[in-house]
């Protein structure tokens, strides 16, 4: 006789519910806590005078009377501190490469407008600042060249005189034979295309305070920094400190896009300087700070060209790269992260046979480039999406259709592209038709159509793309880098009331990381949402953590998290089983509460907790496990992440500004742990992507000067800049991955530019122009136009045409 089995009540899953995220009582009622909340008694605040020179040797430093303002404590220039510390060396695993060291302050020379060079403590910021009006520096003005098309020339001024060159970055991917494809080709489209140069605006500035406990001899850093763990080992290595001495806490921070996720100067400064005078030590950058001297982006340039058969078939393609690179490489991720990346995701998500791609990484003297979000790929995104256009523009096809025609099929996953990447499996056409059918493509085309014969200037354009997202082990997340990025852990443990907390390696800067992992725990181990604690961002938390980037997080994180709760849970129902005298295997906990399908027996989580750690004998000594756990997750080749981004843009003939008539985004990012976080992320991506497309760039004059240095100048999109904007989700599954979860926070960034040029293109193309800089800004478009006008008289003015 079969015995009958009692239903056990399941609450709905909370992944996959629009949960509100846990951060936001404190962010919202303005109790967060950041760097600059955090005031130790006694803290010496820091004001630096940066380089007013690109290039140039340092001759002599006079302080003046600087130390006669009231509240100034000391001073210092790279020859004060020398000793008392080692440089940061970035270094990569690839051949030919040259690591540039990186120290506090500049020594010997400047490479840069806005690098620091001498520093002032005081008891206030503003006598540190008005220290530094008595400050004067002698420079000897060095050749230099600021575009990376004279930098790259073998008779160029070198910025770094030992590297011996200012090529420090090759690189070559390449499969079959492109030369012969392109020679023989029916169709072939090239164009040399370029994003200018981009920061990240985060609303809080970088900001770093040091304490040095003497009794201990210990350090601890106060960072707005996303990668904690990575900071903890190069600060420990630089300074000759255990790393049980140091410890790098990141609290509450104020967004970062890549920005804040590296080494800087001013985090090693405000070390040393705390060590050195046993105080703590306090660094805020301002506006004009950040913009001039915070890791840059993008600033690629890249010649490219698609061979197509006749039926739309992509045969292959080569591209060119030089990648400026700014004055250093950065750590840790080298000068290689940024230009090599956009050779090694150019192919896309097509099918493509033959491709080769070659990239320069050069040095010039401007801040360097770093991490910024999306890395590479909206940039290769960018061209190669222009290309896509060109291609079918130039065979008569729709493009809907090219891109039917060449993304990759179901049945052909795992793909490896021609530069290696391993595409495991993603809903690459899914994307694209998702996107058409939320606007009824169709259908737009037509009202295309109509507002061009009524004189309009409006154009449709797409961009679709793949990215590897929660990288695993098999390739850092900087190419040659020998800094495990792969893997994450977690370790969660049960307290003896009940309580869940659980610690992570990721640091999140704004993603909503507390809500979405705790949602992960409580479904996985089944305990309450409100019981879980999530601790993140600081180093001392687990014993390997780097941070949150490459839209890692969720994927690895969620893994881990996932692992660990079995183990705990697990742990949970062996000593229930025993309390409440069932068979293990007829026992699940849900809410907190663990049932039994055998019998009408329930028991608490706390319960259960209490008897563990709090009565004596409830539990044998060899049956009793205290309820914790750590596990580490490593997905090894890392997940495919696709979308497809659509917009419809109209430019006006008069003014050539651009505005957004609608947009779509349609991603797979697998299961969504909460989508009103997910939407969330898409919609500060998708904006970010406009920006670039549109506002953003970082300008340096011939003289190496930063013109854009405030944000007067440097024009980042407000809420009129930015559309409504639909959002199709689709989660495929995944092979091989736990929890099923795929990165999407950088998407945005990666498909929106593409997008926005292609129908910026579209809407001009009745003009006879290629829009192939970006941002494409009203003075770039009358530009462009003015010089078709100049090459062909033939051509209609703006008033003209419509």
């Amino acid at each position: 006789m079969t015995r009958p089995e009692p239903s056990i009540e399941l609450r709905p899953k909370l992944v996959g519910e629009r949960i509100q995220r846990t951060e936001d009582p404190r962010l919202l009622a303005g109790v967060g806590r950041y760097v600059d909340d955090i005031n130790p008694h006694g803290t010496l605040h820091v004001a630096l005078r940066r380089s007013d020179q690109p290039h140039a040797r340092i001759i002599s430093i006079d302080a003046g009377d600087a130390l006669s303002i009231p509240g100034v404590v000391a001073i210092y220039d790279a020859t004060d501190i020398a000793g008392e510390f080692s440089p940061a060396i970035p270094t990569s695993r690839i051949p030919g490469y040259y690591a540039t060291p990186i120290g506090p302050l500049a020594e010997g020379k400047v490479r840069y407008v806005g690098e620091p060079v001498v520093a002032v403590l005081a008891e206030s910021r503003y006598a540190a600042e008005d220290a530094l009006e008595h400050i004067s520096i002698e420079y000897e003005p060095l050749p230099f060249a600021i575009r990376q098309i004279d930098a790259v020339k073998d008779d160029a001024p070198l910025l770094h005189e030992e590297a011996g060159t200012n090529t420090i970055i090759q690189r070559e991917f390449k499969r079959g034979d492109i030369d012969s494809v392109i020679a023989s080709a029916p169709v072939t489209v090239k164009g040399r295309f370029r994003m200018t140069r981009k920061t990240a605006v985060s609303i809080e500035n970088r900001s770093y305070l040091a304490e040095w406990d003497e009794r201990k001899r210990s350090l601890t850093l106060h960072t707005s920094s996303n990668i904690p763990g990575v900071i903890r080992d190069v600060i420990a290595n630089c300074l000759d400190l255990p790393g049980t001495r140091v410890r790098v806490v990141a609290p509450d921070v104020g967004g970062s896009f890549g920005g804040k996720g590296s080494l800087y100067s001013e985090e090693m400064l405000v070390c040393i300087l705390a060590r050195k005078l046993a105080r703590p030590v306090k660094y805020v950058s301002d506006r004009l700070e950040d913009l001039s001297a915070t890791s840059q982006a993008f600033d690629e340039l890249i010649e490219a060209e698609l061979a197509v058969d006749s039926d739309g078939t992509m045969l292959g393609l080569r591209a060119d790269v030089i990648g400026d690179v700014g004055a250093y490489s950065i750590y840790p991720w080298t000068a290689a992260l940024e230009p090599v990346q956009v050779i090694s995701f150019m192919p896309g998500p097509y099918r493509m046979e033959h491709y080769r791609g070659r990239i320069r990484g050069v040095l010039t003297p401007k801040p360097p480039t770093g991490p910024y979000r999306g890395v590479g790929r909206p940039s290769s995104t960018f061209a190669m999406e222009r290309l896509v256009e060109m291609a079918a523009r130039k065979i008569g096809m729709d493009p809907v259709e090219f891109r039917r025609k060449n993304l990759v099929r179901d049945e052909e996953f795992p793909y490896r592209t021609a530069s290696g990447i391993i595409w495991d499996k993603s809903a690459f056409q899914e994307c694209l038709q998702g996107a058409c059918d939320h606007v009824d493509y169709p259908t737009l085309v037509r009202e295309r159509d109509i507002a061009r014969s009524e004189g309009r200037w409006v154009g449709i354009g797409l961009g679709s793309y793949a990215e590897l997202t929660g990288i695993g082990s098999r390739i850092s997340v900087a190419p040659g880098m020998p800094i495990n990025t792969g893997t994450e852990t977690s370790k969660i443990e049960i307290d003896s009331t009940g309580a869940v907390t659980a610690a992570f390696g990721v640091s999140s800067h704004g993603q909503g990381l507390e809500t979405t992992l705790a949602q992960v725990i409580a479904d996985e181990l089944g305990c309450k949402l409100a019981d879980v604690q999530v601790q993140h961002g600081d180093s001392s938390l687990v014993p390997m953590s780097t941070g949150t980037y490459a839209s890692r997080s969720a994927v690895l994180g969620g893994g881990a998290a996932i692992l660990c709760s079995r183990v705990v849970k697990a742990k949970v129902l062996r000593a229930a089983a025993y309390l409440m005298e069932q068979n293990v295997d007829d026992l699940d906990m849900n809410q907190g509460i663990v049932s039994s399908r055998a019998s009408n027996k329930t028991m608490t989580l706390k319960d259960v907790a209490s008897a563990v750690y709090k009565q004596m004998g409830r539990i044998p000594l060899k049956q009793r496990e205290d309820l914790v756990g750590s596990e580490t997750y490593d997905p090894y080749l890392g997940t495919a992440c696709s979308s497809t981004h659509l917009a419809m843009v109209e430019v006006d003939p008069e003014t050539y500004g651009v505005r957004i008539l609608r947009y779509v985004v349609a991603e797979d990012c697998g299961r969504i742990i909460n989508p009103m976080i997910v939407d969330g992320q898409v919609h500060g991506a998708v904006a970010q992507g406009i920006g670039a497309a549109l506002l953003e760039e970082i300008v340096h004059d011939d003289q190496g000067q930063a013109v854009t240095a405030s944000l007067a100048d440097y024009l980042v999109p407000v809420a009129t800049n930015v559309p409504d904007i639909g959002v199709v989700h689709i989660e495929a599954g995944i092979p091989n991955n736990v929890g099923g979860f795929r990165g999407m926070g950088e998407g945005g960034t990666i498909g929106a530019p593409a997008a926005v040029a292609n129908a910026v293109d579209d809407a001009l193309a009745h003009l006879g122009v290629s829009v192939q800089t970006l941002p494409v800004t009203p003075e770039r478009i009358f530009q462009m136009l003015r010089d078709r006008r100049e090459a062909d008289p033939s051509v209609a003015t703006q008033r003209d045409a419509t």
